[in-house]
């Protein structure tokens, strides 16, 4: 017989009874019933009741196990009868009947229970992850991550895509995210950086003839954490030559529908996903990350407080400004108390640092729809119906209204219609609702810097090609860029990329970067597509983001194995570290602490 184990602590079942077996693993759970001694046998496969009954000569080293210790028991497969089988377990028909005991490993007292599903702090649940990864629910998530993930690369080979893998150590570049930097022993005062993203690799692979690339790569960035972002991370990381951007999306749809589909654990999943242009998903959500699960859709009525007959300065005085109106459906609102509405205006502005939002609620009377609420009376009975009828309203909704510059009252009625549908209940989370958002800008306008700059990816070919860049408008060009969006999260990002050195050079000076910069910073992809590069394009949608959505999670530590904290920190492992003075000495470089302000003395 074997060592440790002739079978896993999820195999059993009642075909084996009358068989001796041997299984190990730890004690998930201990329970005394009269003298009778239960124990249930947890491994990675599943927990088998072992049975060790007060006549048995193993039944006093029995009674000194606690929970997590490890244990090997040898033992007769016994058939449960009656009341006595768990439905809820698959080894619920058989128990072991003990014959051999072996106390492998003792455990301390616990620092967090495995049994159960007890909320612990966070740090706690970090510092402690070995245990915290025994707990049934994340132990589940890491390996449904590790079957998506295996899932996603089969359906990549089936789609006639070959993994190939992309340097880690690489060039610091400017895009977007702040660069994890890495200093060279070797090469004193020069730096390696981690991958933000294996952009440029891929474009050069596809130069290089490749044709189809897939990797599952890792991916840095050295920003704030919070619950759907971490400093690294995984996507599906996809290029393809000689397509356009709709070939891309017939080969990537069917990709991330299957894998919704296969792991969606009984909701459903939108089929043929539908594309919205970037600035009606702007208009009708407030965000291009829209949560289509919601029913509402935010209309424009900066026409409606600009007429002359309205009186609510507050809102007409910002529409002669420039700015705008937006109006946030809430459906049935109307029979909601005062103290939703006040709630509503007082998380708009602790929250999101508004000055408020208006509404009004509208009643049906005598067959008529007629609003009430304190900005009402500002606004004509004839302007309200307008509003009623864009809004698609009826008697017992409201109108919430959202007013600033135009991005700002987008957003605010972005964050406002998903406040709606959750404090309304109108969320359906039977359903995956899967979009692409399409038809992104090329630029916009940085108020901070004060100066033109990419709104998304800058190394994507400009709707129109150079004809555009020279004859447009910056700010009305658009690129073949897209997302896939789901639920209200962003799981990809992707383009049909410019492979042409000129168009490249034009679509940085429109934002005051040279050509010098350019060859500087992109050199080695500027040479490559000066000699012969195919049109290509691609996306890399985010594992991490799939793994949370399909696990039910919020949070990506619930699906990463060992996490950081939100304050970037490795509590299992104590990282980040200082390092030894002779380490800085090999690679040149001198830690120099930020000032600690010194605190101003007390009259």
């Amino acid at each position: 017989m074997h060592r440790y184990r002739t079978h896993t602590c999820g195999e059993l079942r009642k075909s084996h009874t009358g068989e001796t077996i041997k299984i190990s693993g730890w004690a998930n759970r201990i329970r005394d019933h009269g003298g009778l001694l239960f124990i249930d046998l947890r491994d990675h496969y599943g927990i088998t009741q072992v049975v060790v009954n007060p006549d048995s000569e193993f039944f006093p080293l029995a009674e000194t196990i606690r929970s997590e210790w490890v244990i090997t028991v040898t033992g007769k497969v016994i058939e449960r009868e009656g009341a006595a089988i768990n439905p809820k377990m698959d080894t619920g028909e058989i128990e072991i009947g003990i014959t051999g005991l072996e106390i492998q490993s003792e455990a301390k007292e616990l620092a967090l229970p495995v049994f159960g599903d007890i909320e612990y702090p966070e740090d706690t649940r970090l510092k402690y992850r070995f245990l915290d990864l025994r707990r049934e629910r994340i132990h589940g998530n890491i390996v449904k991550r590790s079957q998506i993930i295996t899932s996603l690369r089969n359906r990549m080979v089936e789609q006639g895509f070959t993994e190939y893998q992309t340097p880690i150590l690489t060039a610091s570049s400017p895009e977007g995210a702040r660069d994890f930097l890495v200093p060279s022993r070797q090469h004193p005062g020069k730096f390696y950086a981690l991958p933000q993203a294996p952009q440029q690799f891929k474009q050069l692979a596809m130069v290089a003839g490749f044709d189809r690339y897939f990797q599952i790569a890792p991916c840095f960035r050295d920003e704030d954490l919070r619950a759907d972002r971490a400093l690294e991370f995984y996507q599906l990381d996809i290029e393809m030559s000689f397509v356009t951007q709709e070939d891309i999306f017939q080969t990537v749809e069917p990709v991330l529908r299957g894998i919704f589909e296969e792991f969606a654990d009984g909701k459903s999943v939108t089929k043929t996903f539908p594309r919205i242009p970037y600035a009606e998903s702007m208009l009708k959500y407030g965000t291009d990350k829209p949560d289509l699960r919601i029913p509402i859709e935010i209309v424009d009525v900066t026409e409606q407080f600009g007429d002359d007959s309205v009186s609510f300065k507050a809102f007409k005085g910002i529409v002669e400004s420039g700015g705008s109106v937006r109006a946030i459906p809430a459906p049935g609102a109307a029979s909601k108390s005062r103290s939703f509405f006040d709630k509503m205006n007082d998380w708009a502005r602790k929250d999101m640092g508004a000055a408020g939002l208006g509404y009004i609620i509208f009643d049906e009377i005598d067959g008529k729809i007629v609003g009430r609420g304190p900005i009402a009376k500002f606004i004509p009975a004839e302007i309200q119906a307008q509003m009623v009828a864009k809004a698609k309203l009826k008697g017992g909704d409201a109108l919430f209204f959202s007013a600033g510059k135009t991005n700002t009252a987008a957003t605010l009625a972005g964050a406002a219609r998903s406040r709606i549908g959750e404090q309304l209940e109108l969320i359906d989370h039977s359903k995956f609702e899967l979009c692409w958002i399409v038809d992104f800008p090329m630029y916009e306008f940085d108020e901070t810097e004060n100066k033109l700059d990419f709104c998304h990816n800058p190394f994507t070919m400009p709707q129109g090609g150079m004809d555009a860049l020279n004859d447009k408008d910056p700010l009305d060009i658009l690129g073949y860029q897209y997302d896939i969006v789901c639920n209200g999260f962003e799981l990809s990002s992707g383009a049909v990329r410019n492979h042409k050195p000129e168009v490249m050079y034009k679509a940085f000076d429109l934002v005051g970067y040279d050509k010098d910069f350019v060859d500087t910073n992109f050199g080695g992809m500027i040479r490559a597509f000066e000699y012969g590069a195919p049109p290509h394009g691609g996306i890399a949608p985010g594992i991490d983001r799939i793994v949370m959505l399909l696990c039910g999670e919020e949070n990506l530590r619930e699906v990463t194995m060992f996490a950081m904290n939100q304050q970037a920190e490795d509590l299992l492992m104590g990282a980040p570290a200082v390092v030894s003075a002779k380490q800085l000495r090999e690679l040149h470089i001198r830690s120099v602490m930020p000032e600690v302000k010194k605190e101003e003395k007390k009259d």
